[in-house]
C-alpha cells in the first residue's frame, strides 16, 4: 500500500462533497457523518504521525551530531 499525504487530501474532499450531497435522506446524511466522524479521526492519526515524522527529521537536520540515528520507525522510511 503506497498511500500519500496527496491521497489522503484527496479522501478528505471525496468526503467533504459526500456531506454536502443535497440529495440524501436524512438517513444517508447520518449515515455519511458517522462515516465523516471517522475518516476524520483515522486522518488526524495520519497527520499526527507526519508531524512526528516530520519533527525527527527536523531535529536529526539539526543535531550537531552527524551521525545521529534516529529509531527507523521515525526515519519517514518503511
Amino acid at each position: 500500500m503506497k498511500n500519500t499525504m496527496g491521497d489522503l487530501n484527496n479522501h478528505l474532499f471525496a468526503q467533504l462533497e459526500r456531506l454536502n450531497d443535497e440529495s440524501l435522506t436524512d438517513e444517508q446524511l447520518k449515515k455519511e457523518l458517522e462515516r465523516a466522524k471517522a475518516v476524520s479521526s483515522v486522518a488526524s492519526q495520519i497527520i499526527s504521525n507526519g508531524f512526528l515524522v516530520l519533527k525527527a527529521v527536523q531535529m536529526k537536520s539539526d543535531s550537531m551530531n552527524a551521525d545521529a540515528q534516529l529509531p527507523k520507525m521515525l526515519e519517514g522510511g518503511n
